[in-house]
């Protein structure tokens, strides 16, 4: 879409506002709204030019999906071909929610949002905003995070303006996101359920709905070449800051020896909570070793603030991939490039 002069800011304290958002919403507009997991660059997700100029806005490649947003669980019956009974036996555990669900599409749905495949990922959002915002436009919202792709996800309302100011119609501040990750992705379009992407909801707690569920190898991997983007967050290098992350395996004692021999202009370190005082270099924490949830809300804001502090190299602690951990050390190790370094 063509440079917008100003973007609106809008408060989702006054009701007025939120209805601004909807109404240009309804008129095929951007706007960026929160929800629980990161702030989320809204359209109307049944018009495909609306949906177009999201891919615009972000600078994001036409082959990767987008998420469709609803705010009444009755919504999602008409954006599939059908929910066998092990969809709706996980939306009635986790919606609202961070949980996203790809199920086969309905053909209401625009191949804009699809990528041009037979499936759409929905999800029902637990912030009452994005619920709101939602009702006032009228219709489901395909909302991707509001960010420049590639770049770290934003969790506040000026990590959308940094990126996006000028290039989407308005951002409505929800103030910060309670999750900070986005949502877990899981399809359902094959016979065994299957992650692809981790976040808020861990593989443990869709098992116990499931019973066997299988993790993608690209949660972990970078995505085999020639593979399909069947989810958002599934491309090879993502969330990732201006500058060059290195993810460091290893106990606290061989990552404080690895970091502080390579003191120079430019390097920092991304680590936890308490171990900034022992590193020679400049840091940032991004939460407590023991707090994956912790983890997983600050990470972003974490990465945000080495760009503002002009890092080019980070040394970033691993976290533990497991629970919330896995989608905090999947965030990561796409910041990474896949770029890691194993202490022994």
């Amino acid at each position: 879409m063509e440079q917008q002069s100003k973007t609106l800011r809008l408060s989702a304290d006054r009701a007025e506002e939120i209805q601004t958002a909807g109404n240009l919403l309804k008129n095929g507009g951007l706007v960026a709204i929160p929800t629980e997991t990161v702030y989320g660059l809204a359209a109307n997700a049944l018009d495909g030019r609306a949906v177009a100029a999201i891919f615009a806005a972000k600078g994001r490649p036409m082959d990767n999906p987008l998420i469709v947003h609803i705010s009444q669980l009755d919504q999602w019956a008409a954006l599939v071909s059908e929910i066998p009974p092990r969809a709706m036996e996980l939306a009635n555990r986790f919606w609202p929610g961070p949980l996203t669900i790809i199920l086969p599409k309905s053909p209401l749905i625009p191949d804009e949002v699809s990528a041009g495949q037979a499936t759409v990922a929905v999800r029902f959002p637990s912030h009452p905003v994005a619920r709101a915002v939602i009702d006032a436009a009228g219709v489901p919202l395909a909302a991707p995070s509001a960010n420049l792709s590639g770049s770290p996800s934003p969790t506040e309302a000026q990590h959308v303006l940094a990126d996006l100011d000028g290039r989407i119609d308005a951002v409505l501040d929800g103030g910060p996101c309670r999750v900070g990750v986005e949502s877990t992705v899981v399809t359902l379009a094959q016979e065994v359920p299957r992650l692809l992407r981790p976040g808020g909801i861990t593989p443990e707690q869709l098992s116990q709905v499931l019973g066997r569920v299988e993790v993608d190898p690209a949660v972990m991997n970078p995505l085999a070449a020639g593979e399909k983007v069947l989810s958002p967050g599934m491309k090879y290098k993502h969330y990732s800051p201006k500058a060059n992350v290195i993810l460091v395996k290893g106990n606290l004692s061989a990552y404080l020896e690895y970091v502080n021999s390579r003191v120079e202009e430019g390097v920092f370190a991304l680590c936890y909570d308490g171990e900034q005082e022992a590193l020679r270099v400049p840091a940032v924490a991004y939460g407590a070793k023991q707090d994956a949830a912790g983890q997983a809300r600050h990470l972003f804001d974490a990465l945000r603030k080495l760009d503002q502090m002009d890092a080019r190299v980070v040394y970033a602690r691993s976290p533990q991939p497991k629970g919330v951990g896995l989608a905090v050390y999947n965030r990561l190790i796409r910041a990474a490039g896949f770029e890691v370094v194993e202490l022994g």
